[in-house]
């Protein structure tokens, strides 16, 4: 007689609104309550007993979903659950998922047990359950730590891991180059900053700081620090600042811009020339030492934005000086005659400065 194996199963019903309570840190009889209030007992004609047992059987199976959830690339492979392969993407980009209020909290801290002991405040101050805040941490800290010796792109390795959608890989990886390098966002005057800010820079910085960029020589770290070649001529343009060539670049970067700036913000670049070249090259000389390069987001927003905020420059008033100041220095005889080898990293330097300074220049 021929032996048969036979193995049957059902596939495992997943109702993604219960999943999507369970992912927002409700219980069980919360997430039922939600589900009433909704009116399903009157769309299915059913009890709430009824209702209650169906979550948590749900909310049961979610949890032994979670083990798989944390390694995404083992869910595909199991054969406990039989879940079709667009759910599976479903559950595993909803479970990365991330609220940018509760990250912006933790965002450039070290993702310790004492900061995870402090989501109850994150938790109270955003208004978001504290077991969904923890998964948020965890998943964080559990990306982090997979990807941070790992050589190539942050994103497409964050991806390969875990399968999430390019966007928030995005994501994921901005807030692992601003925990590696220790980036300070959490100071008072930065409070105004968005999370969508901070990605926003940080994906400029790995496009064109980091060993990666396409001006970069290279390096097994890639994407997760910053070019130190890089970083080291950058160090080298301090002395653009110097008298001896301010007045110069002075007079080129200003030449045209007072039909395209506003009056009072052309007189205030006028006035103020030294101080804010005196900033920006102090921020990118500055960026070779790790403690400096901390507060960049600090001292851009205190002696750059702040300023120019004060005195009343337009959004548009900072474009058009950023840009004449950037071209100017290619006619700047420090770079034209004497550094010419300097000009490639100061550029790539001031367009990605000039990008993050715009995103953060909030009116």
């Amino acid at each position: 007689m021929t032996e048969i194996d036979v193995f049957v199963s059902n596939n495992t019903m997943i109702d993604p609104e219960v999943y999507q309570l369970w992912l927002n840190g409700h219980t069980a009889p919360e997430a039922a309550t939600v589900q009433l209030q909704k009116g399903v007992l009157q769309q299915f004609g059913a009890t709430f007993d009824m209702l209650l047992s169906d979550t948590v059987d749900h909310f049961r199976t979610f949890t032994m979903l979670e083990r798989l959830l944390k390694n995404p690339t083992k869910l595909s492979e199991q054969l406990t659950f039989q879940i079709c392969p667009d759910m599976q993407k479903m559950l595993v980009e909803k479970y990365y998922e991330f609220d940018a209020s509760v990250v912006r909290e933790f965002l450039g801290k070290k993702l310790s047990s004492r900061n995870r002991k402090d989501l109850d405040d994150v938790s109270e101050k955003t208004k978001i359950l504290l077991k969904s805040c923890r998964r948020q941490f965890d998943n964080i800290k559990r990306v982090f730590k997979t990807v941070e010796e790992m050589t190539g792109s942050l994103v497409e390795n964050i991806q390969t891991h875990y399968l999430i959608s390019e966007e928030l890989a995005r994501k994921y990886a901005a807030t692992v180059f601003i925990t590696n390098n220790r980036f300070e966002t959490g100071k008072k005057r930065l409070y105004y900053l968005t999370f969508d800010d901070f990605v926003f820079c940080a994906d400029q910085m790995i496009q064109n700081w980091s060993f990666s960029a396409k001006d970069g020589r290279g390096h097994p770290d890639m994407d997760v620090d910053l070019d130190r070649s890089f970083l080291q001529e950058l160090r080298d343009v301090k002395t653009l600042a110097d008298r001896e060539w301010l007045d110069e670049h002075k007079s080129i970067a200003l030449r045209g811009l007072q039909s395209k700036m506003s009056e009072r913000a052309y007189v205030d670049a006028e006035h103020n020339f030294k101080n804010i070249s005196k900033v920006l090259v102090g921020i990118g000389s500055g960026l070779n030492h790790s403690k400096e390069a901390r507060d960049i987001f600090v001292d851009v927003v205190e002696k750059l934005i702040e300023p120019c905020r004060q005195t009343g420059w337009s959004y548009t008033d900072l474009t058009e000086f950023l840009t004449a100041y950037t071209e100017a220095c290619q006619h700047v005889d420090f770079f034209k005659r004497y550094n010419p080898h300097l000009l490639t990293a100061w550029d790539r330097y001031m367009k990605t400065m000039t990008s993050c300074v715009l995103q953060m220049y909030h009116i």
